[in-house]
């Protein structure tokens, strides 16, 4: 009986000692039982798996306005934005990313009379909500603003070439089937967005646990009829900002804004080139003109930066309280040297990102 247990005992060492190279079997040997009693199939266990990567530091925030007029015709000026911001690693992923678009249009007549009211307020498509129509008109699924936030979670964690390669078709569709479920709309220009908007990305102060938030303010009210002397101006500005929050502090701020103008003459034809790119005042910098023809110490881009810069590390409450002038001019010592401009809209776009 000894020598049997110790026969039992030097197979069961051997068989340990196998297990360790390669997967755990379990073994009965001191035990009463049917011999059959404790077959067991060797159990493989999973491999340990990598847990997923979170970013955590510095991130870079980015902010992009994409302009079009180009489906503009002569009696109507159309206009189609579309707003990206992003916070990414240093590695190129995108932490997180929020899309907005403006659809506007002025229209006007044989006589070059604006028919259309250039008062009128001019909300996003995410302000618009489910009145955009989607569901209403066009018997979608879900409303652009849930497709765009479709898009916009499925971009977290991937870089741009990542999300060029893997969210759309060659017809700008979505490709990924989960993501297809949700977005059916073209979404090639809103991936273009985010990746310019990832191209302007830069180190700001914001960390990767913070929130983005981003606000746009958009006007047609600079627009003018045309009359037999000057020509007429159908104009959309749109200025926006993409910030950064921990807890009430904001950790990080970027803004630009848009001029996109089309001309027309008194007959209401189009004269302006409707197929030219639509460049942004940081896009444009010097050729913006504030040094050249204004004679301005900074140029809009940099005052802009200035004001940025200047903001972070405040609450949205410190930043409503900014001393200026009846024209919205800065009169702060610190502030009013490097940022000329009146600053009422960058201060409006805080407040309402903040909300």
């Amino acid at each position: 009986m000894k020598k049997l247990t110790a026969i039992v005992s030097l197979v069961l060492a051997v068989c340990l000692l196998a297990g360790c190279a390669g997967s755990p079997v379990i073994y009965y040997t001191d035990c009463t039982c049917p011999a059959d009693a404790h077959v067991q199939t060797p159990v493989t266990q999973p491999e340990a798996t990598e847990p997923p990567v979170v970013a955590e530091g510095a991130v870079k925030t980015g902010l992009a306005v994409v302009t079009s007029v180009a489906d503009s015709v002569d009696g109507e000026a159309k206009y189609d934005v579309t707003i990206a911001a992003v916070n990414v690693d240093d590695n190129g992923v995108i932490v997180s990313c929020y899309l907005d678009s403006i659809g506007a249009s002025v229209t006007f007549g044989a006589d070059g009379v604006i028919t259309s009211d250039p008062a009128a307020a001019v909300l996003t498509k995410n302000e618009l909500g489910d009145s955009y129509g989607m569901k209403a008109y066009g018997g979608a699924t879900y409303e652009w603003y849930e497709q765009a936030a479709a898009l916009a979670d499925f971009a977290v964690g991937k870089t741009v070439e990542e999300l060029r390669a893997g969210a759309v078709n060659e017809s700008g569709k979505a490709a990924d089937a989960d993501l297809a479920t949700t977005a059916t709309i073209y979404l090639g220009g809103y991936v273009a967005a985010i990746e310019a908007a990832a191209a302007n990305a830069q180190h700001l102060g914001a960390q990767a646990e913070d929130e983005l938030k981003v606000a746009v303010l958009a006007s047609l009210s600079d627009s003018k009829s045309a009359d037999a002397e000057n020509a007429g101006n159908a104009q959309l500005n749109v200025d926006a900002a993409a910030i950064t929050m921990n807890g009430e502090t904001i950790t990080s701020c970027a803004i630009d804004a848009v001029q996109a103008k089309v001309a027309f003459d008194a007959s209401g034809v189009i004269t302006s080139d409707v197929t030219a790119p639509v460049q942004t005042k940081n896009q444009l910098g010097e050729a913006y003109g504030m040094k050249a023809w204004a004679g301005a110490k900074y140029e809009w881009n940099e005052q802009a930066a200035n004001f940025a810069a200047y903001v972070t590390g405040k609450t949205a409450a410190e930043v409503a309280g900014i001393a200026v002038d009846e024209g919205t001019k800065p009169t702060d010592a610190d502030l009013s040297t490097s940022v000329t401009i009146a600053i009422g809209g960058f201060m409006a776009l805080i407040e309402k990102a903040a909300q």
